[in-house]
């Protein structure tokens, strides 16, 4: 099952812009003219010609203007559209497939045998994004919720999952982030199923005209941020380096507005909303932004340890150690597929439980 948002703009009278135009102004946006954007989905150009012109008579403003020896280009207008199409998209795109995800099990249930389903709650990732599209390749039978970290640790942690996703910064912040876990912890019963490591980092707009290097530079007068929601591990661990910083999140202009996936922030400082955001670089890159990486983090799935031997997770494990996976991975910008698919006790994976197990220990007799 798949789910995809529509929208529209109409007047009182019904009339409304056609779903078509918005499609050949992303074209248009993305191939540079309208006969470029022609070619490239097989619309005739009077047919293209014809839906701007409806368009342009319905709004009452140009989408697209002509000029000599260069073509066509969108108006602005036109590139405000276009924003507004990458920014529902970006948002609501996450929150569909969980639907989809949801009532697919449903109708699942009625339609055939009763089957193990494997039911993850992960924050939402690209490296996620492809585990789903490989599973359902495999026909895996699973259920995926996206949700914040701490929702996700903690629906593992009351049996509402089989696997949770969240990520752990390498160095210096990685003992505050897994103490933010470790409520949600059971370090004898969990197993960590590495997937991925990623950068973290700030999405700015193309040239960085801000010139925007650290997180310290987003404290200053005048520029715009766009933040992750409350508990996701991004908004933790940006938190994590204002506070090394010496800096209070208020200090910082939009702390509080907040955007759902990776993706959405990216689509936020594209449309000139923002000045700049925090997250991963694949999003970045996707909608042509510059990105400074300032952190490196590994991204994990947490199990139960009685769970890891079940049909659904081994198919699971399988996935994450073939070569098509790790290489559908690495092709992600920023991402690494190194060890995808390594099993740990918890106190393998964190250095900060390494410690703590040892002074658990009794010491040897001499």
């Amino acid at each position: 099952m798949s789910i995809h948002p529509r929208w529209t703009i109409a007047r009182p009278d019904g009339e409304a812009l056609a779903q078509r135009l918005l499609e050949v102004l992303v074209d248009v946006h993305e191939h540079g003219s309208l006969s470029a954007a022609c070619k490239h989905s097989g619309m005739s150009y009077r047919h293209a010609w014809e839906l701007i012109r409806q368009g342009e008579a319905l709004l009452g403003l140009p989408l697209l203007s002509m000029e000599r020896g260069k073509g066509s280009s969108l108006t602005e207008l036109g590139e405000k559209l276009v924003w507004a199409d990458r920014r529902i998209n970006a948002r609501l795109s996450p929150l569909f497939t969980t639907l989809a995800s949801e009532l697919e099990a449903e109708i699942e249930k009625v339609c055939g045998p009763a089957q193990a389903l494997l039911r993850i709650h992960a924050n939402h990732g690209f490296a996620v994004e492809t585990l789903r599209h490989f599973l359902a390749q495999a026909s895996v039978p699973h259920e995926l919720k996206y949700c914040g970290s701490v929702e996700a640790v903690a629906a593992l942690h009351g049996q509402a999952c089989e696997v949770a996703g969240f990520a752990v910064p390498l160095g210096e912040f990685e003992a505050a982030v897994v103490a933010h876990y470790a409520r949600w912890f059971e370090v004898r019963s969990q197993r960590i199923i590495h997937v991925t490591t990623r950068e973290q980092g700030l999405m700015v707009a193309p040239g960085n005209p801000k010139k925007l290097y650290e997180v310290k530079h987003l404290a200053r007068p005048g520029i715009r941020f766009i933040n992750r929601q409350p508990g996701s591990g991004t908004r933790l661990l940006l938190d994590l380096m204002l506070h090394k910083q010496g800096l209070e999140p208020a200090s910082v202009h939009g702390h509080e507005q907040c955007e759902f996936t990776h993706a959405a922030v990216a689509a936020y400082v594209a449309s000139g909303m923002a000045d700049a955001g925090f997250g991963v670089e694949t999003p970045a890159r996707r909608f042509k932004l510059d990105f400074i990486p300032l952190q490196t983090e590994r991204y994990f799935l947490l199990c139960d340890e009685r769970a890891m031997d079940t049909p659904v997770v081994q198919q699971m494990l399988a996935i994450l150690r073939s070569a098509e996976f790790r290489e559908a991975v690495n092709l992600l910008p920023g991402y690494r597929s190194d060890g995808s698919g390594t099993v740990m006790k918890m106190d393998e994976a964190f250095e900060t439980l390494q410690a703590r197990a040892a002074r658990r220990r009794p010491a040897k007799s001499s």
